[in-house]
Parts: structure tokens; C-alpha cells; sequence
């Protein structure tokens, strides 16, 4: 129930995340400031000491992979292919109207977002454990919205969004109906992981002349101690 609970609060995101963000410039600032330091602590305490369980889960695996390191190589190709993308966008934007580099950047994070619910939906989470993924999680996905909301505000008022939506509703179903190895699931685990790293460090992490740092060190500390405190009780 609680993974349901979050669907629909990732498809709410995207449909109305740019309410969810102050319109004055210093508040705008101080909110993406301290959502960045909640991404960036999710990314260390959370992202990459799951990919670290995640190949230690698939160790059953070794007599058909050759070393102790494949989900990491995984993990380097969603970077890679996410540099790719991002690097093709700012290309063609130069060269072309920015319409084919917004709806490759629409396409991209409608599969990204599939694929994020899909691992959520997937994990069955519980109570505790949904709220820890919709503060993260929601956060990540309110600032990748207004960062495609910048390119291009009117398409993706008008249509962007709803693709988005729809990715997240399409994560929920395949998670619903279909049944995947714990194996294919750490790979699209660490995927995404990959892709959101890059994310992360790259897009949320705010600018010097964005940057609210009390900001960003509160949403980095307040939000590793939740997660420890939460991984040392319930024993995540």
C-alpha cells in the first residue's frame, strides 16, 4: 500500500512541481540549495551503499561473471549513457531549435522515471521506508521537473509533464504485473543509479552564484542523520 501511496505522489510531482517552488529568487535559491544537499546525501549513504548490497546479493551469480564488480560497470554505463544524452541536447540545442534537444531530455526521463518506480515498486517498501524514498526521491524528481520546466516552460506545461506522469505510471504497472529476478533488478538498480549520480553532482548540486551553502549543509547533515538513525533502528 505505502508503494502505492508513493506513485501517486511521484505523478502529482510532475503535474504540479512547479507550485512546489518559491517564486521570489533568494527563497528559490535557499529551497534548490537545500534540496541539492539532500540529493547528494541520498547519492553517499543510501545510493551507493545499496549498489554495494546489491553486488554482494548477486554473488550466487560468480561462476557466470567475472569479477566482483558488474553492477558497478553497470552503473558506469547509466553515467555514461546520461553524459550522452546530455551532451547530444546541449549539441543539438545549439545547432537546431531547442524543441528536439527538450523532447530528447522528455524521453529520457520518462524511461529514467519507469525505471525508478519500477525498482521502488519492486522492493515492496514499508511505511518508514516510503517516506524515506518520497522525501528523497520527490525531491530529486521536483528539481529534475523544473530544470526541463527552464528549457522549455510551455511545452512542458502543456505536454512535457504528462510524459513524465506517464513514465511513473508505467514503473507502477510493471511493478504490479511483472515479476522480475533479483538479478535484472539489480541491474536496473544500478542503471539508474549511475544515471542519477551524474544527475545529481552535475544538475542539483546548486551553482556558486545559486548556492545558499547554510542551506545545502542543512539539507547534507539533517538528512544523512535521518537516514542513519533510520538504517541503525529499523536495520535497512
Amino acid at each position: 500500500m505505502s508503494a502505492y501511496l508513493l506513485g501517486i505522489f511521484f505523478i502529482l510531482i510532475h503535474l504540479f512541481s512547479n507550485t512546489f517552488i518559491p517564486a521570489d529568487r533568494i527563497r528559490r535559491n535557499k529551497w534548490l540549495s537545500f534540496s541539492g544537499g539532500l540529493a547528494v546525501s541520498y547519492v553517499f549513504v543510501y545510493v551507493l551503499p545499496s549498489l554495494h548490497r546489491e553486488q554482494q546479493a548477486i554473488e550466487w551469480y560468480s561462476d557466470s561473471l567475472t569479477m566482483e564488480s558488474e553492477l558497478y560497470f553497470i552503473c558506469l554505463l547509466g553515467l555514461l549513457l546520461f553524459y550522452r544524452v546530455q551532451k547530444t541536447v546541449k549539441t543539438t540545442h545549439k545547432v537546431e531549435t531547442n524543441q528536439s534537444a527538450f523532447w530528447l531530455y522528455i524521453g529520457f526521463f520518462t524511461l529514467y522515471n519507469m525505471l525508478i518506480v519500477y525498482v521502488v515498486m519492486a522492493a515492496n517498501v514499508s511505511f518508514i521506508q516510503a517516506i524515506f524514498y518520497g522525501a528523497a526521491i520527490g525531491l530529486h524528481f521536483i528539481a529534475v521537473a523544473h530544470d526541463l520546466w527552464r528549457e522549455n516552460p510551455e511545452q512542458y506545461n502543456k505536454r512535457g509533464r504528462f510524459f513524465l506522469a506517464l513514465g511513473i505510471i508505467a514503473g507502477w504497472f510493471i511493478g504490479m504485473f511483472l515479476t522480475l529476478s533479483t538479478f535484472i533488478q539489480a541491474i536496473i538498480f544500478a542503471f539508474i543509479s549511475g544515471a542519477m549520480i551524474l544527475n545529481v553532482l552535475q544538475n542539483e548540486l546548486p551553482k556558486e552564484k545559486h548556492a545558499h551553502f547554510p542551506s545545502f549543509a542543512i539539507g547534507v547533515f539533517s538528512y544523512t542523520t535521518i537516514t542513519i538513525a533510520l538504517k541503525f533502528f529499523f536495520e535497512w
